[in-house]
């Protein structure tokens, strides 16, 4: 899976971020987090901007954050948890690189998340697994799965970075 460009889907908690930039220090890449792109883009954190502006106006950022990252190679794109939930995310995403899906069961990722409100779609465990359950049929059409649930850090990096250089 030779590729200059990989983009890692998953839930909250899946470690899209950590993996990320460790991957992208091992394969001498850059790396780059959806959410710290549109943070920097808005001036204002990814839990204001839902408050202020809504999901759907985040939603609208993040397509953008994806089509400003197009011209780069050689970088690790951590997306948001809903990010691929737009099958045109899906398709622009998989016509640019490859995409990885970092998956955990639902109770591994609740155990990793704050509940301080940072993550304003993880408030109401009972719907933050109802949408962990709607958006998994959009992560699995990445490319490939990884079980995050039982791996470290460097053993995931170590698989991703097997699989794209293979």
């Amino acid at each position: 899976m030779k590729a200059d460009k990989l983009y890692l889907v998953g839930f909250m908690g899946a470690g899209k971020t950590t993996v990320g930039r460790a991957l992208a220090r091992r394969l001498d890449w850059r790396f780059e987090d959806i959410d710290e792109h549109i943070e920097r883009t808005e001036g204002r954190d990814v839990a204001t901007i839902f408050r202020q502006s809504g999901e759907a106006y985040f939603r609208a950022q993040e397509r953008q954050a994806l089509v400003d990252l197009l011209e780069s190679r050689g970088v690790v794109v951590a997306t948001g948890g809903g990010t691929p939930v737009d099958p045109a995310n899906r398709a622009l995403m998989a016509r640019d690189g490859v995409v990885a899906w970092l998956d955990a069961p639902f109770s591994t990722l609740t155990g990793r998340l704050p509940g301080d409100g940072r993550r304003p779609l993880a408030a109401n465990r009972g719907e933050m697994e109802q949408l962990y359950n709607e958006r998994l049929a959009a992560y699995s059409q990445a490319q490939a799965r990884f079980d995050v649930s039982r791996a470290s850090v460097d053993e995931i990096v170590d698989h991703v970075a097997d699989w794209l250089e293979h």
